[in-house]
């Protein structure tokens, strides 16, 4: 999937004509950056894709959808599958992505079944995009850092906040968390 999005962006890219330097400037990414995920499939986390989406005037589930609209869209457990791995400061792998809505093309919000790794505990920069999000945990513990306060959630709790407000989300203690996450991006 990784080297499909970074396909997929240049695709877009190029049909507009634009340059990895006029990329860099409209997303305030570095080129090195734009090129490792365009060439070398590295995937970034949901703040830069973000700011490619936006860059390049398309929802962010364009990267991640194959052409196909289904109304209503089902999910069977059974058939959920990985999509993308995003990977921590030491290149570890830290949240494994199931996206809930692939295939509703039409889509506002971008559904996901996520696995945090306990690694991922050791990148706490916050980040920050428009938008909200929604989180709700189904096991585990959850560390969310909003702003300059931090809350633990455990199964069963949820958290739905404004992403415009720096954030992180990452497994809290030795154990993995498992979550269930629903982003909005306002186009």
């Amino acid at each position: 999937m990784q080297d499909k999005i970074g396909k997929r962006i240049r695709t877009f890219r190029e049909k507009q004509d634009l340059t990895l330097e006029a990329m860099a400037e409209r997303t305030g990414l570095g080129i090195d950056f734009l090129k490792a995920v365009e060439e070398e499939g590295m995937y970034p986390s949901l703040g830069p894709l973000l700011k490619i989406a936006r860059a390049l005037g398309v929802r962010l589930g364009t990267f991640l959808d194959d052409q196909v609209s289904r109304d209503p869209l089902v999910v069977r457990l059974d058939e959920r599958q990985e999509e993308l791995t995003m990977h921590g400061g030491d290149h570890a792998a830290a949240f494994r992505y199931f996206p809930l809505g692939q295939g509703k093309s039409d889509r506002h919000m971008e559904p996901f079944f996520i696995e945090i790794l306990p690694e991922s505990g050791k990148d706490k920069s916050l980040s920050s995009h428009e938008g909200e999000e929604f989180i709700l945990v189904k096991s585990g513990q959850l560390s969310v850092t909003y702003g300059r306060e931090e809350t633990i959630l455990e199964a069963g709790d949820s958290i739905y906040y404004n992403s415009i407000v720096p954030h992180n989300v990452s497994a809290a203690g030795d154990e993995k968390c498992e979550i269930y996450a629903v982003l909005y991006f306002p186009e």
